[in-house]
């Protein structure tokens, strides 16, 4: 064996070595990207629940303003039969009992309506804090993944510990983001 040859085996097996050491950053990098995807389709998931509740709750007070409109309508014909000289007076007392009726059911079903529009409402506030945290997340994903992957350029394993941190930070936020009730 001449020395050219016994030199480019030992550079041979030095360059295994140091892939062999850098397999679990590669595990680690394919790990957190697998992380990055699952997080960023949650993100997406959950800022279209947002919306999807945002036109709920808008649909509900909207459903409740035609009831209140309908309530002052009614509200002002009855307002307007007690002030007017009516003819037949029977007929107008049975009018206004009729709206003051109409008047007493929309009152309980204005407060029913509201305290429904608010409960979406509220939907909407807990969809957007949980879309937040995944955005959230997913950005500390992405940059622990590219911490990571510097560990691959410089060898040094101080960037892969930092790219772990900035991961665990990211898992932490996900996992935050399913506890908001």
């Amino acid at each position: 064996m001449e020395a050219n040859e016994a030199q480019e085996l030992k550079e041979h097996a030095e360059h295994g070595a140091h892939e062999s050491a850098l397999r679990p950053v590669a595990f680690t990098m394919s790990v957190l990207a697998v992380l990055v995807a699952v997080t960023t389709v949650l993100g997406h998931r959950t800022h279209t629940e947002a919306i999807i509740f945002q036109n709920q709750a808008t649909d509900q007070w909207n459903y409740y303003q035609a009831h209140k409109i309908r309530a002052n309508d009614t509200e002002l014909a009855a307002d307007l039969l007690s002030v007017v000289t009516i003819a037949d007076q029977h007929a107008a007392d049975k009018i206004s009992k009729s709206y003051a009726d109409h008047q007493k059911k929309w009152a309980d079903d204005l407060k029913v309506e509201q305290e429904q529009a608010e409960a979406t409402q509220q939907k909407v506030e807990q969809a957007e804090a949980r879309a937040d945290r995944f955005d959230f997340a997913e950005a500390l994903l992405e940059i622990g993944l590219v911490i990571t992957s510097v560990t691959l350029l410089t060898r040094s394993r101080i960037y892969w510990y930092l790219g772990l941190g900035f991961s665990l930070l990211g898992v932490a936020s996900v996992a935050s983001a399913f506890l908001i009730k």
